[in-house]
């Protein structure tokens, strides 16, 4: 596989010749100072590859081309977005940018946490979700209406405790972390906007948002396919639904049934083991031999699950790349069997680009304050044990 870094561009703390030094030789970016809704200009593109290149690295993949609300609801303005998103893709392929492009089609919220830098032993931090941490910024701290309904009666009994213990400095450094936004762009709601905005989706549920998803996938794909350009759907972080929201690519069935309903090449999807690693279900290699031909970008990391007690919905942490629930030894080794199969059927895009993700936070990360769940000590331990393991698989 083909090893890659997610660097959000000038700002990031971390430097492109410090991603050198990890042994990475690809770049996962974004324009993230530009907003949902925007073209992408040929000039910002072609100067961001240039940036990279500069440095004796390639811009490899796209993270994220950002899908805005209005698509997501097929809202006002989303013709126009997706016109955008079309020029966009045509921009990228005119400037020699990456050929593969993540998105997501989370409602609202990106990844979403309640702790950004958690305590871990040995004296790291990490990001982790917690249930009832979140179950008291919806029902006590947002306020949504029903939903207190969403919860079972243990976890509604131990949120209300915790929010009653909670001083109005824990209730804000709560609601901030929830209401982040996508990492490295400009979104941070406030509790008024998170409303609002939940006020776009009444009437959207499950079946509506995924037919919203191929409708845009009917649209976009065949652009990309005629680019040469490769998309690939981020899974739902975590995989549940939040704040009474559907969520739709949450499994290896939701994934089925998108790549089916819009079958061409170019519609794919990015396989995150933290992720779907969530669910007590999830199967990593099932996934790769199910959609292996359209796997186009893999996130690896790992989670483990906390209290498991077989529920959908469940507390869970960001664990070391080797530990949690995932099999990284048996993912990987299906991913590679992967890449031997597209070399043999003669493909070009044989060589499938990774990246490590969400590490913990080590040592100088600690000191460093940059972007949560993207240190660089972290991450480059994490890119070395999967180094590792690629290389005792070969």
């Amino acid at each position: 596989m083909r090893q890659t870094w997610r660097w959000f561009g000038p700002p990031d703390p971390i430097t492109l010749p410090q991603v050198r030094q990890t042994g990475a030789v690809g770049i996962v970016s974004a324009l993230h100072h530009l907003p949902p809704g925007m073209v992408w200009p040929v000039d910002e593109i072609a100067a961001r590859k240039a940036m990279v290149e500069a440095e004796g690295l390639t811009w490899d993949v796209v993270e994220s081309l950002p899908v805005s609300e209005a698509i997501k609801t097929r809202g006002a303005g989303s013709a126009e977005h997706i016109a955008a998103w079309k020029d966009s893709l045509a921009n990228l392929a005119q400037a020699g940018g990456p050929r593969v492009i993540c998105y997501n089609f989370m409602p609202i919220l990106d990844w979403t946490r309640t702790d950004l830098r958690a305590p871990v032993p040995g004296g790291g931090t990490a990001m982790r979700f917690d249930l009832i941490d979140f179950a008291v910024f919806d029902i006590h701290i947002l306020g949504r209406e029903g939903a207190a309904a969403d919860y079972d009666v243990t976890t509604r009994t131990h949120a209300k405790a915790r929010a009653k213990g909670m001083d109005q400095t824990g209730r804000e450094a709560l609601a901030a972390n929830i209401t982040a936004g996508l990492p490295g762009a400009n979104d941070s709601w406030t509790l008024d906007e998170v409303r609002a905005l939940l006020a776009t989706y009444d009437g959207i549920d499950a079946e509506t948002l995924r037919a919203n998803l191929i409708a845009f996938l009917e649209e976009v794909a065949p652009v990309a396919e005629g680019l040469g350009l490769r998309l690939c759907c981020h899974p739902d972080d975590p995989p549940f639904p939040l704040l009474g929201l559907p969520r739709v690519m949450s499994d290896l069935a939701d994934y089925q049934a998108v790549l089916q309903a819009v079958d061409s090449p170019a519609n794919g999807a990015t396989l995150c083991t933290g992720s779907l690693g969530v669910r007590a279900d999830f199967d990593p290699v099932a996934f790769v031999e199910a959609l292996g031909d359209r796997i186009h970008f893999v996130h690896l990391r790992n989670t483990r699950r906390e209290r498991d007690s077989g529920a959908m919905r469940v507390s869970f942490s960001e664990a070391a790349h080797l530990d949690g629930d995932t099999d990284m030894v048996a993912t990987i080794r299906a991913l590679m069997a992967e890449e031997e199969r597209r070399r043999e059927a003669g493909r070009d895009d044989h060589e499938i680009p990774m990246r490590p993700d969400h590490g913990h936070d080590l040592l100088d990360d600690l000191g460093r304050q940059g972007q949560p769940g993207y240190p660089l000590i972290g991450r480059l331990r994490g890119l070395a044990e999967l180094r590792g393991v690629m290389a005792a698989l070969r």
